[in-house]
């Protein structure tokens, strides 16, 4: 069995065009988005339901310049956008992850036009311009179940008063 190095799943927005050509050979193309800073069950279950929406999953990760814009605390990220890309790309449900540097990844899926687009159920899909897109050529865009009891801030309270 080849083994897979999976650094090489992490791909700059310019390059993306050949991996996802090969992707879409496979079947229907899912993205997701998010930061993902302190990896929890939370997330990977979440990731795991969003890959059973199609063949493949894309994941659009926000750089550190867009986390910090987010307002989740003067230090955050906690982890830098390639160690990050690094943690997210060894996981098994993810197919390819690459970087967003604006404050919505709507740039970054008019370049990918995935066939389904899946968000977390804390998001109200109806209000995402992201969603409104996706769903304009024909694409899938829906929530998941949240994931309830995990949370990176309250991880990372929780570290900190100890």
């Amino acid at each position: 069995m080849n083994s897979i190095n999976f650094l090489d799943k992490i791909v700059d927005r310019e390059h993306l065009a050949e991996p996802l050509k090969k992707l879409r050979a496979l079947g229907p193309v899912v993205f997701t988005n998010g930061v993902f800073d302190v990896l929890h069950k939370g997330h990977v279950t979440y990731l795991a339901q969003a890959r059973e929406q199609g063949a493949s999953l894309v994941l659009g990760l926000n750089s550190d310049k867009s986390a910090a814009r987010l307002g989740k605390g003067p230090d955050r990220p906690l982890n830098k956008q390639e160690d990050r890309a690094s943690v997210l790309a060894a996981l098994e449900s993810i197919s390819l992850v690459t970087y967003f540097d604006e404050d919505t990844p709507l740039e970054l899926i008019q370049k990918i036009l995935p066939d389904v687009l899946v968000k977390g159920g804390d998001y109200d899909m109806d209000t995402l311009q992201e969603a409104k897109f996706v769903r304009s050529y024909g694409g899938v865009a829906k929530a998941l179940s949240f994931v309830s009891g995990y949370s990176t801030t309250k991880l990372v309270e929780k570290i900190r008063s100890t």
